[in-house]
């Protein structure tokens, strides 16, 4: 998997977008993956769109899910200046200042556009590591691939289970912390219960925590497509360290915690064809109001016993 991933990279991007044509076509034209559950999630979250227009968004996001897959992988070994022509910052003084303070800073993205451009890419501009916090994966070969793309730049990537322990070793430093948590937590997680896109959705905390050890700034990095292969990247503040002028301490749970999903919502609504189709059940981020009201449940039931 390595070698043949490795020797992908080393393809022109246009040869690779052919290939993208051809992988599209075959796995979602002839063999319908995911067909059904694509069209029910779009009709949930976009009812007002007619029947013809949400099979256009279905149709954009299934070929720009092939381009993503080829583009990640000519992104090992693509050269830093061709990364930076194709992603361009729109508002780079936000993490300029927070740097020239010596702040680092946390970093909240989604699922859209191509994440791993972005990772790359603020790692050339911004000249120091941002470190992205992932999931290791079950092939170990895509897995090394992974880690030695992300880490270019003077990244290194954290596994998840690892985080804590590397945020605590790596304090005193000044580098970017990505997180990527637009998945859905594991039912022992703690979680922030909104509605989003016309379900009820739970979404990972702990944002505001590693802000507040870091005394850090959160931001929401929105990104959009504007051509194949083009990209543009706007920083939105969501947070500033408590010692700013302005700034607010909120708790976990507390109105922080649901902006991420504001600034998701929105961007999906924006461009909603950006979003990558869902590809296993088990990734989907939607669960049932029931859950939702468990959960509420339990924790005021926590909350009773700490006051007891």
């Amino acid at each position: 998997m390595h070698f043949l991933l490795r020797r992908l990279a080393g393809m022109p991007l246009p040869l690779l977008y052919a290939f993208s044509a051809v992988l599209s076509f075959v796995a979602f034209d002839l063999l319908r993956w995911r067909r059904e559950q694509i069209d029910h999630d779009l009709a949930l979250s976009f009812p007002e769109r007619s029947v013809a227009e949400r099979q256009a968004i279905r149709r954009d996001t299934c070929r720009r899910f092939t381009d993503l897959f080829f583009e990640m992988i000519w992104g090992a070994r693509a050269d830093a200046a061709d990364l930076c022509r194709r992603v361009v910052f729109e508002n780079p003084e936000v993490i300029t200042e927070a740097a020239a303070r010596d702040q680092s800073v946390v970093l909240l993205a989604a699922h859209y556009c191509n994440w791993e451009w972005l990772l790359l890419s603020g790692g050339v501009t911004f000249g120091f590591p941002i470190d992205a916090v992932y999931q290791p994966q079950r092939l170990a070969g895509l897995d090394r691939f992974l880690r030695e793309t992300r880490s270019r730049f003077g990244g290194s990537p954290i596994p998840q289970g690892d985080f804590v322990f590397e945020l605590m070793n790596r304090s005193g430093q000044l580098r970017g912390y990505a997180l990527i948590a637009d998945q859905t937590p594991r039912p022992e997680d703690r979680k922030y219960w909104t509605r989003m896109l016309n379900r009820d959705t739970a979404f990972f905390v702990g944002a505001e925590k590693i802000a507040r050890f870091l005394e850090s700034p959160v931001l929401f990095v929105a990104m959009r497509r504007l051509r194949r292969g083009y990209y543009s990247v706007r920083f939105v503040t969501l947070a500033r360290p408590t010692s700013e002028p302005g700034a607010r301490s909120e708790g976990p749970g507390g109105p922080a915690a649901g902006r991420p999903r504001s600034a998701d919502a929105a961007v999906v609504r924006f461009a909603p064809d950006l979003r990558r189709p869902t590809s296993e059940p088990g990734a989907r981020r939607v669960t049932c109001r029931a859950a939702a009201r468990r959960e509420s449940v339990r924790r005021r039931s926590r909350c009773r016993c700490r006051r007891a």
